[in-house]
Parts: structure tokens; C-alpha cells; sequence
């Protein structure tokens, strides 16, 4: 009896632990440390973060980074960007299973639930909020498991966040860039119509059509990049992928463009027919470690 109700209490410690950590945002050192010694089934530290807290003007834009810090992190902090065609976040399929596979690996790993067009936010909102978890990392690099020395900052994206990564590397300069399925151009011929409306309204100039068109702003210092697309997808259409390809090869940057014959669209890291068969994440991990970035 003794033995369940500790186990009962343990449990309870955790769960206020997680609780208290999400309140307060950060967790400080001594409540991390409290965490491994009370929790010790726990494979990573794991707190909630608003990232516009404190900002002047920003109070209001209530964005939540979820950070999972695994027990020995080897200094690379990827930041997830999932997809849903710039209106919602498609968290399940594409952020936590993407989260677990990046601590296993000894990553860092941030699911950014970057503002949508479901809230009435539109460009630039989505890229002002992934510079904004870049800057926090590079600063404060400590707070994620590294440190300025070791630190590597990663997106990855799906979709529509695959476009936002993108983006990111146009822009942000991070280590390295991986578009999984993404949106590329804002073109009509095969642009995603969903993510367009919902990212530059339904009628955008075509200044914005051409500033939104990844294919077309690739710059020859774009960090590494892996594509992953898949010739079958019936939400964003496979081109997409090879022009942001011949982009990229046009501009002489390092990437690599692995496609495959079918596995549609939207399996992020989750468990499925199309992982099992062809194990892209296994092929993506071998890029990764081969550029030293693990």
C-alpha cells in the first residue's frame, strides 16, 4: 500500500512540477534539477513558452513555443513550424511526433505555434514570429540545452510551415532548412490556393505573388537544405518541390532534394505505411550528421 501511494506522489510531483514550469514560463535551474531527481522516467525537460511576453505592443499575441530538451543535448536546437495551409496547425501528424524524433537524436526540439489565418493574422505575422524564436535560442542559448559555442539553430516545416522555413532561411540565416511537402511559389498554375489566401489575401499584387514565391527569392548563401515531396501529393503539388529545387541548384547552394513515388501528404513523423517503407527520417539523419550538424 505504502509503495502505491509513493508512486501515486511521485506522479503527483511530476504533473505540478510540468504545471508550475508552464506558468511560469522559463524554469530556473534548481527547478530543472528538481525535475530529473523527483521525475526520473521522464526522457526530456519539457516547458511552455509565450514568446511575445514582455514585448512591449505584442501582449495581446498570446504564441506558445513548446520546448522538449532531451537529457544529453548535443548543442543543435531545431525549431518546428507544422503545416495547415497557413489557417490552423496541424500539431498531432507534423509537431510532436517530429518533437520526439529530434530529442531522441539528442536535439532540442520547439513545436512554434506561429500565428494563422484562424485568428486573423496574415503575413508578416508567421515570419515575425519564427525570427522571434530564432533570436530567443541565439541569445539565450542555455535556456535549450546549448550553449554559444556549440549552439546550431535547424528549422524544419511541413506545408505550409515548409514554406515558412523557407522563408527562414531566405532571411534568417539559420544552420540548415528542412521543407518537408512544402508550399513553394504563389504563382497560380500550381500554387496552393488555401495557403495563398490565407498568407496574402485572395487577390494579392503581383508584387506580393513574386515576394511570396520561394522558387524566387532563393539566395546563394541558403543554408543546407533537405526537400523531402512525393510525386502522388494531392494537396500541394509536386512541382512546387522541383522548382524550389531548380532554385536551388541555379543559386549553387548545398541541398539535397529527396523524392519518392507515392506517400501523398501529411505524414510528418508519424508512425505510417510511408515511414515504415521508405524511413525518410533515417535518410534525413544521415544528411544531418554527414554536414556535422549532430
Amino acid at each position: 500500500m505504502k509503495k502505491i501511494f509513493s508512486a501515486v506522489l511521485i506522479s503527483f510531483l511530476c504533473l505540478t512540477l510540468t504545471a508550475a514550469g508552464r506558468s511560469k514560463g522559463l524554469p530556473s535551474a534548481s527547478e530543472s534539477a528538481v525535475n530529473q531527481h523527483k521525475c526520473p522516467r521522464q526522457s526530456a525537460r519539457r516547458y511552455n513558452l509565450y514568446i511575445w511576453e514582455g514585448v512591449p505592443g505584442m501582449y495581446y499575441h498570446r504564441v506558445l513555443a513548446q520546448v522538449s530538451i532531451p537529457q544529453n543535448p548535443n548543442g543543435t536546437v531545431v525549431i518546428i513550424c507544422p503545416g495547415g495551409s497557413y489557417h490552423h496547425l496541424d500539431i498531432l501528424n507534423e509537431g510532436l511526433p517530429t518533437q520526439k524524433w529530434f530529442n531522441k537524436q539528442g536535439a532540442t526540439a520547439i513545436i512554434l505555434r506561429y500565428r494563422t489565418a484562424n485568428r486573423g493574422y496574415h503575413a508578416p505575422a508567421m515570419m515575425e514570429d519564427l525570427q522571434r524564436m530564432v533570436e530567443l535560442v541565439r541569445k539565450q542559448p542555455e535556456n535549450y540545452g546549448a550553449n554559444k559555442e556549440s549552439l546550431k539553430v535547424g528549422l524544419i516545416g511541413y506545408s505550409a510551415g515548409g514554406h515558412l522555413v523557407t522563408w527562414g532561411g531566405v532571411n534568417l540565416h539559420p544552420d540548415f532548412v528542412i521543407p518537408v511537402y512544402p508550399v513553394v511559389t504563389m504563382d497560380e498554375d500550381i500554387g496552393h490556393r488555401w495557403s495563398r489566401k490565407s498568407l496574402i489575401g485572395k487577390n494579392p499584387s503581383d508584387k506580393n505573388r513574386l515576394l511570396f514565391s520561394m522558387e524566387k527569392q532563393i539566395p546563394s548563401d541558403m543554408p543546407p537544405t533537405y526537400l523531402v515531396a512525393c510525386h502522388d501529393d494531392p494537396v500541394v503539388i509536386y512541382e512546387n518541390s522541383e522548382r524550389l529545387a531548380t532554385a536551388l541548384k541555379a543559386a549553387g547552394t548545398d541541398f539535397t532534394f529527396t523524392d519518392y513515388p507515392w506517400g501523398g501528404h501529411g505524414f510528418g513523423m508519424k508512425k505510417c505505411k510511408f515511414l515504415q517503407t521508405f524511413k525518410w527520417n533515417e535518410k534525413l539523419l544521415g544528411w544531418l550528421k554527414e554536414r556535422n550538424f549532430f
